[in-house]
This record gives C-alpha cells, structure tokens and sequence, in this order.
C-alpha cells in the first residue's frame, strides 16, 4: 500500500488539498504532539470538529486521525532523533497499532513541509515511516512517499 507524509508548513489550505487528493489519500493521520495550535488557523485541531483541519479535511471527503502517541515529545532536546529513534524501539508496537490497522492510502501529517534536508532529519514521520517500512516482522506492505 502506498502511504505518504506531508507538512503543512507553507502551505495554503487549497494547495494542501490538492495535493492530498492528487495522491488518492483517504486519511490523514496526524502525527502531532499539540495540534492545537499551528501558524494558520486551517492546520489547528479545533474543539469543535466543524472547525479546523477536521472541518478542512471532510469537506474534501478526507478523514482525519490524530494520533497523540506519536507525537515528538522530544523536539525540544538537541538529539530529538535519536531519542525519538529509541522510542519507537522500546514501544514501537503500541505507539504503531492504530497506524497498522488502516486499510486505505494514508498520509502522517506534521507542520515541517521538508522531512530531511541536506541529510538532516526536520521531522519525526519520517522516523515513523522509516519504522513502518522496516517491520518485516508484521507483514506489512507500506511504500512512503514524502511529499514536498
């Protein structure tokens, strides 16, 4: 199955759209830590689910899932990678169990529109992908395109 991830950063709600239907997503999996608060009102997870990215999302017949537990919390740290890295390791399973049970083209969704620059991680879905992509172990079938 194909999955995806994108960043929302610099992005206009209308090219974000496009581009999630451009690739076929069905749902969008939201990676963040604290969605609740984003550069553009579009991006936030509202209250109200008539609101927000979830608003954004159904009016393109896009579902939306946020899954907290794979939320950076170690952004704030110098080595947030390796830190996230040994997380997934230790609690991968649990962390992943939500993700594995999808069974339509998803995209995990962060605010950094590049996930790798010039060799450097920017953003923890592509540790998530990564993770994902090398689960032999529980037969999945995942090809992630990081779009940009």
């Amino acid at each position: 199955m194909k999955c995806f991830t994108i960043g929302y950063g610099g992005r206009e709600p209308q090219d974000f759209i496009n581009l999630l239907k451009q690739n076929g997503i069905k749902i969008v999996v939201d990676v963040r830590l604290k969605p609740y608060s984003a550069y553009k009102e579009s991006y936030v997870k509202a209250k109200d689910p008539n609101k927000g990215i979830q608003a954004l999302l159904r009016n393109h017949e896009i579902s939306y899932l946020h899954i907290k537990e794979l939320g950076n919390r170690f952004l704030d740290n110098k080595d947030w990678a390796i830190q996230y890295e040994k997380h997934l390791e230790e609690n991968g399973y649990s962390l992943i169990s939500d993700l594995i049970k999808i069974t339509e083209p998803f995209c995990l969704l962060c605010a950094e529109k590049k996930v790798e620059e010039n060799g450097v991680v920017n953003c923890h879905r592509k540790l998530i992908a990564d993770y994902l992509f090398s689960r032999i172990d529980l037969d999945l079938d995942y090809e992630f395109i990081h779009i940009e």
